[in-house]
């Protein structure tokens, strides 16, 4: 990727631009690159450092590690010594994905299933016309027609039934599985087994080539029976007969060196069409796939038909060109015998989710050897030096190693960091033959890097020599690692295996203790991320949008098993649903607090007010269970605590608390027990939600103490001496006040209506306490408990309940109106209304709960008293 933008940069299209950026010095060139790598990585390093620390990171970050420095390469050199000494490391030559732009192999360990893009591609079905039998064809179906002229064999399910069909041409007979002769509208004549095709020769449209003759000699074109473990057949996709280029497919590789098969190199390093290939020789296979449509079309004999198919194509995860296959030497970690190790460390992990363990050993089930070389320049120049003349390789373990076996070019060494150029000056001498010995050229795949951390990072700044090889006792009080996460997709074969890999060939233990892996990203549409289709969201303009403290909600709100959905509206809808619903209540206590000039107290006094027991017993059972979730490594049931805890605070206990604070509230015990309540309540949930919103939080908490950081504090413990019984009656009290709620919307009766009574379903069981805050609630004088099934008003309405709901909309318009006219709270005021209560308690209800301090008949009005 670092390569990539820095090409992107310089407009660069190839790694020939990158070898002449210096004109006609190769190596100077190559130092360039490196350099404007090194700069890049540092230039958005310090760019992530930054919107790390905006989301609320707290980190190291001035001793932050980095993969490119020297304690980081020279600890993957001492990891590939040790892999070396037991056998791990060999040079083989393999038929690999590679990328044409890049000019490199993509391990199997890096094709993601999201690096597979959807693609449409020319898909050919071609008829190999069987040696010795008039009219008889092999229909054989490909999507990469551009391999067809390495063609050695026809693979096939011996076991399976084939059918000879006939249809196109007239006289002509194909053989083929039944699904596709379906599929084609052939007539099916009858059924062979497969078993009865194994050995039949062919011809090829491409046999005149001298590339062709050279790699066959004696041998001619094949029906094989496959071996499903390296080459499946597929029954629905396809003929059943499958196009057999062991130089351009990895299982037709490996199935042609278990059959001995011949291999036909077709592409160089940028997927041209390299010598003795004919016409197609210095054509480019990708870009100009018509070469191979036109010749078949013009040996019309050997072509069925081309069909457009659209399927998932697997593309380059740096420049996301399409791969091809090509033949080529890389360097590999031999997995087999690590494979069993593996499981056994693996299985010693905490997996969350669950599935995540089998999902890794699955991986390290089917997991090929690891190709660890990149023929590229920037990253881990891998220390093997081979010596040309024998072959002879050898592996060097550290800088140390290094410097005592160089003969040659330490000096232009020295000073640089173990990155090409610098480091391919040193050469040592071969222990076989005594010939000067090089460093191969290639660099490393990218998750050596990454893999290493568990042992290059740990030491007393991150930067300096690790205590792995200097400090084993401090060493082993960091490792394995308590913790660590990424996201689940990918990772199963890059940095969990990587790190598993390493970790067991060092040490045969786990690297980690715990790993919390997460689903994917995607835009709110349910899509990927994509600038084209406009639901991107760069970083910061989401933080600026959005909220960090918004989007470390969304995170923790999202169980880790399903993919996000990211997007502005889910961020409305969850700061609507819990940030500005918290804020409110913080809100609200700070302004009524402020006007009734409430001062909290060291320690929260006892209250008799069954509201503050209640708010305060769901505090401790909040605080159990999200330290315990947390605990646990469970962000989504702990934030859904909290989140559940800040409903009942806003809806519930501030819901039925308003008449208790404020200028109209009578000062006393009850007034002070809220604000004592209310101040613990919001204390400790700046505390519990420090790890998830931590800009809210701080400043909730640095409001309410004048203390320096919350994030400075304890995390809280306090026992607030729960009463269960309340916990399980509060929600049963709330359920009455629905369905009183539903049965006055049903008989059109607002609440400001008082009642004199509602029959509530139940056995009821409630304190009398309790009833009173259900009757507040609802506005009704009394509450009976019956049997049966539905809410029963008493919806008769006295004289005295009418002036009573009158009294109470008076109220409400007053206080609109000093809203209206932008008065403080603790603004005394006078009133005039055309209507007035002639129940003195209800004057003084009115004047009490308005402040006003007259209250006279006349035209509506409020002002504010003098």
């Amino acid at each position: 990727w670092v390569e990539v933008e820095v090409e992107k940069e310089l407009g660069l299209k190839s790694k020939k631009d990158i070898e002449n950026l210096v004109p006609g010095d190769k190596k100077a060139s190559i130092a360039k690159f490196v350099e404007l790598c090194k700069e890049r990585v540092k230039k958005y390093a310090g760019v992530q450092t930054e919107q790390s620390k905006r989301l609320g990171y707290f980190m190291d970050w001035d001793n932050s590690y980095y993969t490119l420095s020297d304690e980081n390469n020279y600890m993957i050199w001492h990891f590939l010594k040790k892999c070396h000494e037991k056998g791990l490391i060999y040079k083989g030559r393999d038929s690999v994905p590679w990328c044409p732009r890049c000019g490199t192999a993509i391990s199997q360990h890096e094709m993601l299933t999201e690096d597979y893009k959807e693609a449409t591609h020319d898909s050919v079905y071609i008829q190999y016309p069987i040696f010795g039998k008039k009219n008889e064809f092999l229909l054989v179906w490909t999507t990469t027609p551009w391999t067809l002229p390495g063609n050695v064999a026809v693979a096939l399910d011996a076991e399976r039934d084939y059918v000879a069909a006939s249809g196109k041409v007239p006289g002509n007979t194909y053989f083929l599985n039944e699904y596709a002769a379906k599929r084609l509208g052939l007539k099916i004549e009858k059924k062979i087994k497969g078993e009865e095709f194994v050995g039949l020769k062919y011809t090829s449209p491409f046999d005149g080539l001298s590339r062709v003759k050279r790699s066959f000699g004696k041998y001619e074109h094949e029906v094989v029976a496959t071996d499903e473990k390296i080459l499946p057949v597929s029954e629905e996709e396809g003929t059943g007969m499958v196009h057999v280029a062991p130089g351009a497919g990895t299982e037709d590789f490996q199935l042609g060196k278990k059959l001995e098969l011949p291999v036909i190199e077709l592409i160089d390093e940028e997927a041209n069409y390299i010598s003795d290939l004919g016409e197609f020789s210095g054509k480019n296979a990708k870009e100009h796939p018509e070469v191979i449509l036109d010749y078949l079309k013009e040996n019309p004999e050997f072509l069925f038909d081309i069909a457009l198919y659209t399927h998932r194509y697997p593309a380059c995860w740096r420049c996301k060109t399409e791969l091809v296959w090509r033949v080529v030497d890389e360097w590999y970690i031999a997995m087999d015998p690590l494979r069993e190790p593996l499981k056994k460390v693996t299985k010693k992990i905490n997996w969350i989710p669950k599935f995540g363990l089998k999902r890794e050993l699955d991986w390290l089930e089917n997991m090929h050897d690891w190709l660890i070389s990149k023929k590229r320049y920037w990253g881990l120049a891998l220390p093997i030096w081979q010596c040309s003349a024998c072959g002879h390789f050898e592996v060097i373990g550290s800088k140390e190693e290094l410097k005592e076996k160089a003969i040659e070019g330490w000096e232009k060494f020295e000073g640089n960091t173990p990155h090409r150029p610098w480091i391919d000056e040193v050469k040592i001498k071969c222990p076989e033959c005594g010939k000067m010995m090089e460093r191969i050229s290639d660099v490393g795949n990218p998750w050596l890097d990454a893999g290493i951390v568990s042992f290059s990072t740990v030491s007393s700044d991150n930067k300096s020599e690790p205590f792995y090889l200097t400090d084993r006792s401090e060493f082993e009080k960091w490792y394995p690692a308590d913790f660590i996460a990424e996201s689940f997709p990918g990772q199963f074969k890059n940095w969990f295996y990587s790190l598993l890999a390493m970790s067991t060939v060092l040490e045969d233990r786990e690297p980690f203790k715990t790993v919390l892996g997460f689903a994917t990203l995607l835009g709110e549409d349910g899509r990927p991320m994509h600038k084209s289709w406009g639901n991107a969201i760069e970083f910061n303009e989401g933080a600026d949008k959005i909220g960090v403290d918004v989007m470390r909600w969304m995170y923790a709100r999202q169980s880790p098993s399903e993919n996000l959905l990211f997007g502005y509206h889910v961020a409305d809808e969850t700061r609507r649903r819990f940030h500005l619903k918290l804020w409110n209540v913080y809100n609200f206590f700070v302004t009524y607090a402020n006007i009734d000039g409430w001062e909290p107290a060291k320690e929260i006094k006892s209250s008799e007010n069954v509201l503050d027991e209640w708010i305060l017993s769901r505090l401790n059972q909040t605080q159990k269970e999200v330290t315990n979730y947390l605990e646990k490594f469970d962000a989504y049931s702990a934030s859904d605590m909290l989140e559940k805890f800040v409903d009942d605070v806003s809806l519930w206990y501030v819901r039925r608390s308003r008449e208790r604070v404020g200028p109209a509230a009578e000062s006393g015990k009850d007034k002070d027990a809220f604000y004592e309540t209310m101040y613990e309540v919001l204390l400790a949930l700046s505390k519990l939600l420090a790890p998830f919103t931590p800009f809210m939080s701080e400043i909730i908490y640095r409001n309410l103490t004048k203390e320096e950081s919350v994030h400075l504090t304890d995390w809280p413990q306090k026992d607030y001496s729960a009463s269960d019984e309340l916990i399980s009656l509060m929600p049963l009290v709330r359920e009455a006040a629905e369905k009183i709620h539903a049965a006055r919307k049903e008989a059109k009766i607002p609440v400001r209506q008082p009642l004199l009574q509602a029959s509530v379903p139940g056995e009821g069981g409630f304190s009398a306490e309790l009833i009173d805050v259900l009757k507040e609630e609802v506005n009704v004088k009394s509450i009976k408990f019956v049997k049966g099934e539905k809410v029963i008003l008493d919806t008769k309405v006295t004289p005295e309940l009418e002036e009573e709901a009158k009294a109470r909309e008076l109220i409400r318009q007053i206080q609109e109106e000093r809203k209206n006219q932008g008065m403080n709270l603790s603004q005394k005021i006078e009133v005039a209304s055309p209507w007035l209560p002639s129940d003195s308690k209800f004057l003084a209800r009115i004047k009490g709960k308005t402040i006003a301090v007259s209250l006279k008949e006349g035209e509506f009005k409020v002002v504010a008293s003098r």
